[in-house]
């Protein structure tokens, strides 16, 4: 009963430490990943979206997980990944 208790005492930190990593890093980090997930598969033709490069487009038309994208005052046409979408900006 007493090796119980003592291997219990011992492996107790270790345990909680683990619980809060998982709270604070990886529990977040699929959180966003979530998030994510959702606003790229909720883009529509017209969005305005910026790229994980740093292209700022217009999304003209997409087929699964490819886009194309309006880029420039010549509104030169680019065809992205649907995962290279950094994020979609704010309507104003």
């Amino acid at each position: 009963m007493q090796q119980i208790t003592a291997i219990v005492t011992m492996a107790l930190p270790y345990v909680v430490v683990l619980a809060a990593l998982w709270f604070i890093m990886i529990r977040p980090q699929q959180k966003r990943e979530k998030e994510t997930k959702a606003m790229r598969s909720n883009v529509q033709d017209g969005d305005e979206i910026l790229t994980i490069g740093g292209i700022y487009g217009k999304v003209v038309s997409q087929k699964e997980d490819v886009l194309t994208i309006e880029v420039g005052a010549d509104k030169v046409k680019l065809k992205i990944a649907r995962w290279a979408i950094g994020k979609i900006e704010d309507k104003k």
